[in-house]
């Protein structure tokens, strides 16, 4: 795996803000709502711990998080919630995955097709991109000021597949079965973790013009900001100057 997008630290960042205005909350509650059709009880719903989890990283007030669990088993339209996954092209060529949790899937698809229309992407079948991606979990450790080595052997022994470290921000790539092993060795080191998720991480990441670069991140910046996207993925390198 030669890297990881930084569109993907773009996206976490940008969730403070999203906060704000109640979309990230709403997206969370969503995603917790969906986990616990399976099992409401988070102790046997890996699935459910995990969005648990990254509610509690926004940090969302737990009145919310029992909320969306309670939803789950309710007689109204969040019952008919749905996971649909879009997959698509951005400028330049690069390879976008939408994941999405709705309840009318007619909206949603009119909705993602017009924001790739409206950035110069555009909207492919289904298989068409996911080739390129391997879900995968990450954690991420922001303003790490501890004894790296410590995190570093710690994380590897206990599955870590890669470590990126930028500063004092660390992002570690796991395999998905091994995401809840390693938070917790890293736990007991009493390593603060900013962030974990399931996610999707491009095989390799696609250089493009940098022109393409920024249209390309406008065009992220679209899907995300629908109240029923879930997810963006996307295989572009970002350049440093354009972060700046």
């Amino acid at each position: 795996m030669s890297g990881h997008s930084k569109w993907s630290s773009i996206k976490h960042k940008k969730g403070a803000l999203d906060a704000k205005r109640g979309k990230l909350f709403t997206k969370l509650s969503r995603d917790i709502t969906l986990a616990a059709k399976t099992g409401d009880q988070a102790e046997s719903n890996a699935s459910l711990r995990l969005a648990i989890q990254k509610a509690k990283d926004a940090n969302m007030p737990n009145a919310n998080i029992d909320r969306a669990i309670k939803k789950a088993s309710g007689a109204d339209k969040t019952s008919q919630l749905e996971e649909i996954t879009y997959e698509g092209y951005g400028p330049g060529g690069s390879a976008i995955i939408v994941d999405a949790i709705t309840d009318n899937k007619n909206r949603t698809a009119s909705e993602v097709r017009l924001a790739f229309n409206r950035n110069n992407g555009s909207l492919g079948e289904s298989g068409v991109v996911a080739w390129q991606f391997q879900i995968k979990g990450l954690l991420r450790i922001e303003n790490f000021e501890g004894d790296l080595d410590a995190v570093q052997l710690a994380a590897i022994d206990s599955g870590a597949e890669d470590i990126n470290i930028d500063n004092n921000n660390i992002e570690i790539i796991t395999d998905a079965s091994t995401l809840e092993n390693v938070r917790s060795q890293l736990t007991e080191l009493s390593v603060s973790i900013s962030s974990m998720e399931i996610t999707r991480i491009a095989d390799n990441l696609l250089e493009i013009e940098e022109n393409d670069v920024r249209q390309t991140i406008k065009l992220l910046e679209a899907l995300d900001d629908l109240d029923d996207v879930s997810r963006v993925q996307s295989n572009i390198a970002i350049p440093d100057r354009i972060l700046a």
